[in-house]
């Protein structure tokens, strides 16, 4: 250095404090985090020195800028002279290479970039045969000690940036201004690496500083909850100069710490470290603590406050556990129970009356029950039970009454009475079950199935039980004797016109009452004729038995010339019952046949199904989307689910005061017109939401206030006393009539090409 003083020390001095730097910046290429294998890349400086200073020189500056900075660091003179050996080394390997490549003819970049890379391998190969040596314990879950992805990474960048180096120092750098000597392009190329090495320290720091903290979190779990505190190391002596320990300050019966180590060639533990240990033990004490007082928590998180039944935890652990101990004789049963409208009566009356409705409610449950069963909420307005050491379904089903009974009890608030409303689904389970998940999901099916029977208005106007099929091989027999002997029980609930107020339609609905359960819902009947391949027989019996019925109706009132059955989509098939329907249609000509598809079933249709049902729709059959509007419904269905009628879910009309709900259905009813497809709302439970739809101009509806499902007698009772009347009133009403800007209603169903029938339309 002293050859040239002015010049020379200066960027000896620069190239000191840009080594360090580098040094400091510590790139991790093992596989795992807490075990890997770091490399530093002091090499970087090596294109901004050599212009200037002599090779040797430069490998002098690498070397000393690091044995600085490492005893800086580590404060351990063995550590840093090794790092500052393997630097030099690692270095003379660099300019070795840069040397030999230059003399063949290689360009300057190329061969620069290929001696970044010879560094990198020569430093690696040294570190892994140490490491391989020390037999230092690096437990990494089976994984490699070097990732390939960031070797390949870090050697595409030292590669990148010693070639961009070299090039700022043979054409300048990329600044305004020209002219410069050698000298100055060296010294702008040492500070842009001086800036590159700053840049990788904060990076690393922030990403250590993460580490920090994923390790307090991760530790204080591991110490307090799921280690035992004899696996602590106990302090007997103070710590190898490679580790730090801290005194554990829960453990009562001997001093025991935990205790950090790192790879012995590796930098010393910074108080930085030794406190991030303090706080892990600060934290495992707590959490301790915190076990100590387990037992008490875990009760209090297993209570839902407002109405001190245990929640749906507690639910499923009580479950599991008497479903896991009962005696092979011993039957269970579970009751889902939601009370209905509850948002509407938090809006009406205030959320504090719900929460007394709530805990007036649980409480009444609670006392219905025996001592043995579990009574618990699930939800804002759900409750689940489980019935315990019962012998039959009867059994289980008197006592979902007395539930029922009581749930349904006038509550008083002040000089307020609310009646509640109240569904229950039931299963009931005569064996151990593998996996009582599923007499969960049958419960909570058939309450589902009594929300949507209220939505559509067909089921009774006040409360009710669904029973779950699927648990009783009772019911299952039943259920395939019924159908087996072609004794299924339909019921008829009217679709009404509300330009005219007459009926013009008729849905027919599936029954099925047994002599211990009571009314079966009819997707439990519907899921056990799937599980035991009936479904399209009992199908076919619904759909001809309708069909007979229809033909009654039509002899008893003109007006009458729809009929409407559910069906899944994948019924439609030609190999199915295609071919049924459309012969079937052909035994009736003066009446249509209505295949409605709930619109699960017809969430994919195939090509060939969608061919299938143009078919049935070119033959005089109509096909209507049904349950729009649920929670699974899709704008999708709309578009591609060839249809004549849309039927509405009541869920969509529950608070015609919202205008989002009237927007929606006003709508729907004018895509429906645009695409000749008439639409349907279900779910009308009273006059006033009957006027409500007839003024957004809705032309046809279903629910409660026009009837509920009826026998075949009934309904041709009905149709004898009043005929085609919606409503069946001994006054005189007037009817109902549209705004006068949608008097004029399009028919509501398009005669179709061919039909061997006359297009049916509501009363005008």
């Amino acid at each position: 250095m002293l050859d040239e003083p002015d010049t020379r020390i200066l960027f000896a001095l620069g190239g000191i404090f840009c080594v360090a730097a580098l040094e400091i910046a510590w790139i991790r290429i093992g596989s795992v985090a807490h075990r890997s294998l770091m490399i530093t890349l002091p090499v970087l400086a090596l294109p901004a020195l050599t212009p200037v200073l002599p090779d040797y020189g430069v490998i002098g500056i690498v070397m000393f800028g690091i044995l600085v900075a490492l005893l800086i660091e580590s404060r351990r003179l063995d550590v840093s002279v090794y790092g500052a050996g393997l630097a030099g080394l690692g270095c003379l390997f660099f300019l070795l290479i840069d040397g030999v490549l230059g003399l063949v003819g290689v360009s300057s970049m190329p061969a620069v970039a290929a001696a970044s890379v010879g560094y990198v391998a020569f430093v690696l190969t040294i570190e892994v045969v140490r490491i391989s040596l020390a037999g230092a314990p690096a437990e990494r879950g089976g994984r490699s000690l070097i990732s390939p992805v960031r070797l390949g990474l870090l050697l595409i960048t030292v590669a990148g940036l010693t070639m961009t180096s070299v090039h700022w120092s043979e054409v300048g750098l990329p600044t305004p201004g020209a002219g410069r000597t050698p000298t100055q392009t060296a010294a702008g190329v040492l500070l842009g690496t001086i800036v590159v090495a700053i840049l990788a320290i904060v990076l690393s720091a922030m990403s250590d500083m993460r580490r920090r903290i994923n390790g307090l979190v991760l530790g204080s779990s591991i110490l307090s909850a799921t280690r035992p505190l004899d696996s602590v190391d106990d302090v007997t002596e103070a710590p190898e100069p490679a580790a730090i320990g801290v005194q554990l300050s829960f453990t009562a019966v001997q001093p025991q710490c935990i205790v950090a180590r790192r790879d012995a060639m590796d930098g010393a533990f910074t108080g930085l470290d030794r406190r991030a240990l303090q706080a892990l033990s600060a934290m495992a004490e707590l959490v301790g603590q915190a076990r100590r007082n387990g037992v008490g928590l875990t009760a209090r998180a297993s209570i839902d406050s407002l109405s001190g039944l245990p929640n749906y935890g507690a639910f499923q652990t009580a479950l599991e556990t008497i479903n896991s101990q009962r005696g092979e004789d011993e039957a269970i049963a579970v009751l889902f129970i939601h009370i209905d409208a509850f948002k509407r009566l938090n809006d009406t009356y205030g959320h504090q009356a719900g929460d007394t409705v709530l805990q007036v409610v649980a409480q009444r449950m609670r006392q219905a029950v025996r001592p043995h069963d579990v009574v618990s909420r699930v939800g804002g307005d759900k409750f689940a039970l489980i019935l315990t050491r019962l012998s039959t379904p009867a059994e289980a089903a008197d006592l979902a009454n007395l539930v029922l009974a009581a749930a349904t009890l006038p509550v008083s608030i002040g000089e307020t009475v609310i009646n509640p409303r109240v569904g229950i689904g039931l299963a009931f389970s005569e064996r151990v079950e593998a996996d009582v998940a599923e007499l969960v999901l049958d419960a909570d099916q058939s309450l589902l199935s009594v929300k949507k029977a209220r939505r559509r208005g067909t089921a009774d106007a006040a409360n009710s039980i669904r029973v779950s099929a699927h648990r009783s091989s009772h019911v299952t027999a039943a259920v395939v004797r019924t159908i087996d002997n072609d004794e299924l029980v339909l019921a008829y609930q009217p679709i009404v016109s509300l330009v005219s107020g007459e009926i013009w339609a008729f849905e027919a609905l599936l029954r099925y009452v047994d002599p211990d359960f009571g009314a079966i819902s009819p997707t439990a009947l519907v899921q056990t004729a799937k599980r035991l391949d009936r479904f399209d027989l009992l199908t076919r019996q619904v759909a001809a038995q309708a069909m007979l019925a229809a033909a009654e109706f039509r002899l008893v009132e003109p007006a009458i010339g729809c009929m409407a059955i559910n069906v899944d989509a994948d019924q439609l098939t030609q190999d199915r019952l295609g071919g049924f329907f459309q012969t079937l249609g052909r035994q009736y000509p003066e009446l249509s046949l209505c295949l409605e598809l709930n619109e699960r079933s017809a969430v994919h249709l195939s090509d060939a199904i969608r061919e299938q049902i143009d078919r049935l729709r070119g033959s005089g059959i109509l096909i209507a989307l049904d349950d729009y509007g649920s929670e699974e419904s899709s704008v999708d269905s709309l578009v591609r689910v060839p249809m004549d009628i849309l039927k509405i879910d009541g869920g969509l009309i529950d608070d015609l005061e919202d205008i989002r709900q009237r927007e929606v259905l006003m709508a729907l009813q004018g895509f429906g017109d645009k695409l000749e497809y008439s639409m349907i709302v279900e779910g009308v439970e009273n006059a006033q939401m009957a006027a409500q739809l007839s003024n957004l101009g809705i032309r046809s509806a279903q629910g409660f206030h026009f009837g509920i499902p009826q026998s075949f007698a009934e309904t041709v009772d009905r149709l004898n006393e009043f005929g085609a009347q919606a409503v069946r009133r001994i006054i005189a009403r007037e009817p109902l009539e549209p705004e006068p800007s949608r008097a004029r209603a399009p028919e509501i169903f398009r005669p179709l090409p061919n039909d061997r029938r006359a297009a049916t339309t509501p009363p005008q």
